[in-house]
């Protein structure tokens, strides 16, 4: 279960450190476009839309991918857990299946959380 809670802050920072990471280079990408000069201004921006387009894509991928790596980890301990458990008591299976799958739901709605905060930094940042 600790390994678990590990992961999961470790998820966490993660998503939140992709984020900032996309603001400061959003900021840092409006800094060089006002010194630019007004002929140079296409050629920049055309440049800088793409260079942002691609750390978007890296930064994306990198939440999803974090998020679906700890998830399955997790779901991994976690059916694992419960299958040990109900091998050792066949009477409270039903429970165990239960409580297990109450568990998986919430595992997999974090990694629906970061597929959709991936799609937001692709396409509203």
């Amino acid at each position: 279960m600790k390994l678990v809670k590990k992961f999961s802050v470790l998820l966490v920072l993660l998503m939140v450190m992709t984020i900032g990471f996309t603001f400061t280079a959003k900021a840092v990408a409006a800094d060089e476009d006002a010194v630019v000069t007004a002929e140079a201004a296409e050629a920049a921006e055309a440049e800088a839309e793409d260079g942002s387009k691609g750390s978007k894509a890296i930064a994306a991928a990198i939440v999803v991918g974090l998020a679906a790596a700890a998830g399955a980890l997790g779901m991994g301990i976690a059916v694992g857990k419960s299958t040990e458990s109900m091998s050792r008591q066949p009477e409270a299976a039903g429970k165990i299946n239960s409580s297990m799958m109450l568990g998986l739901v919430f595992i997999e709605t974090a990694i629906i959380y970061a597929l959709i905060i991936a799609i937001l930094i692709i396409f509203v940042l």
